[in-house]
C-alpha cells in the first residue's frame, strides 16, 4: 500500500539529512497516516480510510460529509 492520504492526496516528500559538517544525504518525510473508520450517514455505511492526522482535525471540525464533498470537487478523493 502506498503512503498517500486518500482524502487530501498528501504523499512522501524528499529532503536532506544535514550533518553538523553540512554533509547532505537524501531522505524522505512521510505523512502521519492513520487507518480510520468513518460512518457516512448519506450512504448508510462505514468506510475505512487512510488519512493524515491533519486531515482528521479537519474532519472533526467540518464533518466527514463536507470533507468528502470538497475532496470530490477537487478530485483528490481515492475511495
Amino acid at each position: 500500500m502506498s503512503r498517500v492520504c486518500q482524502i487530501t492526496g498528501k504523499r512522501p516528500r524528499s529532503g536532506n539529512n544535514v550533518s553538523h559538517a553540512h554533509n547532505k544525504s537524501k531522505r524522505k518525510f512521510y505523512p502521519n497516516l492513520q487507518k480510520k473508520r468513518f460512518y457516512i450517514p448519506e450512504e448508510d455505511r462505514w468506510v475505512t480510510i487512510k488519512v493524515a492526522t491533519s486531515t482528521l482535525r479537519t474532519i472533526n471540525k467540518n464533518g466527514i460529509s463536507n470533507v468528502l464533498k470538497n475532496a470530490r470537487a477537487k478530485g483528490t478523493l481515492t475511495i
